[in-house]
């Protein structure tokens, strides 16, 4: 039976109509991926990816979750941003490596290089937070944003922060304020710069903290908000080129305390090490006994940096008479921190001048 003409013109404007849904939708969707940045986040590990035995336990083991664990873990991620993730190193920050630094660098300036990836996220243990920090905001070579988090807690703690720091953290990423920051760290809504922050307290979620600086600003509800910014050279302004890099030099950490003595001195001098930063005591000051060891290391050599264990203030030239001898300053960088500036100043020279002008400037 013949069907009427208004039947084939019913469903023709159906069928039409089903279609321009379709397309629309496709669109709209394909706008919205489009829109929407694309973070890739890179996993060392550490305690965000830890699991304790139970909820209330005080010990837990690190660097247990996959990368893809974290992402399911905070679904609400993908309203930010589209997200990818990598699993670099899967280790307890406690030990961190330069290898694993130097991996986690190349394939991050690797990352940003591509035109389409528009920032990075990099979950860390706590321990050495500060140190890859700092070193990754010496050797990135890119103004997008690069953003590290990690908790202070287990993913399955009670109050667990690792998910709302991770939150936050791809929310600072996408964002386009971060864009040429530097490397910035965020953890329990503070937004601080990789240079000055560091760990204060052995398990408060608040240990963070910048004490020569203070915080570049905070992140309320996913949206950031910058009040300053970091000043010293960065990123894309800094000498350092790790491309190439396979192993860093030796850098030894030798602490100054009340009767001190210069047998770790003479232990760095054995072991041939490349460079030397003492934790001084007060602003600077090295034991008498010391200091002929500390002009030995220097005849041979051994670069030497005054850092202080005092945690916040600067190191001056002028306290000692190493000082015209060659030995470095570490300004107001902590012993860890100016043990990673020395390592990659010495990949570019041994002169202690040029070394002293790297402490000032970066």
């Amino acid at each position: 039976m013949k069907k009427p003409y208004c039947y084939f013109t019913l469903q023709n404007f159906r069928n039409r109509l089903l279609a321009l849904f379709v397309l629309l939708t496709v669109c709209f969707c394909t706008n919205a991926f489009a829109n929407k940045p694309n973070i890739v986040i890179l996993a060392t590990g550490g305690t965000i990816a830890g699991q304790a035995q139970s909820s209330v336990a005080a010990s837990y083991t690190a660097a247990q979750l996959s990368i893809q664990s974290l992402l399911q873990a905070v679904p609400e991620i993908k309203n930010l941003a589209n997200i990818t993730g990598e699993q670099i190193a899967q280790v307890d920050s406690s030990n961190m490596t330069t290898a694993i630094w130097l991996k986690l660098t190349k394939r991050a300036n690797e990352l940003l290089s591509a035109p389409n990836v528009d920032g990075i996220v990099i979950t860390h243990g706590t321990d050495t937070l500060e140190e890859t920090a700092y070193f990754l905001n010496l050797t990135i070579k890119s103004t997008k944003p690069v953003v590290i988090t990690g908790s202070m807690r287990p993913a399955n703690g009670m109050s667990a922060d690792g998910t709302l720091n991770l939150y936050n953290a791809v929310a600072l990423a996408a964002n386009p304020q971060a864009n040429n920051k530097g490397v910035l760290v965020t953890l329990n809504d503070h937004i601080q710069g990789a240079r000055d922050i560091t760990k204060t307290n052995t398990t408060n979620v608040d240990t963070f903290r910048s004490v020569n600086s203070g915080n570049l600003g905070e992140i309320i509800n996913g949206r950031a908000t910058f009040y300053s910014e970091q000043l010293r050279k960065n990123t894309s302004h800094s000498e350092f080129d790790i491309n190439k890099t396979s192993t860093l030099p030796k850098v030894y950490i030798i602490y100054g305390y009340a009767d001190d003595n210069a047998t770790l001195i003479r232990a760095a001098i054995d072991a041939k090490a490349d460079g030397i930063v003492i934790a001084c005591v007060g602003d600077g000051m090295i034991h008498d006994t010391v200091l002929p060891e500390v002009k030995r290391a220097l005849q041979k050599g051994i670069i030497v940096v005054r850092s202080s264990r005092t945690g916040s203030g600067q190191v001056a030239l002028g306290r000692t008479e190493l000082d015209e001898q060659g030995i470095i300053v570490a300004d107001n960088l902590n012993p860890q921190k100016a043990r990673v500036l020395l390592m990659l100043a010495l990949t570019k020279t041994h002169e202690p001048q040029k070394i002293q002008r790297m402490f000032f400037e970066y």
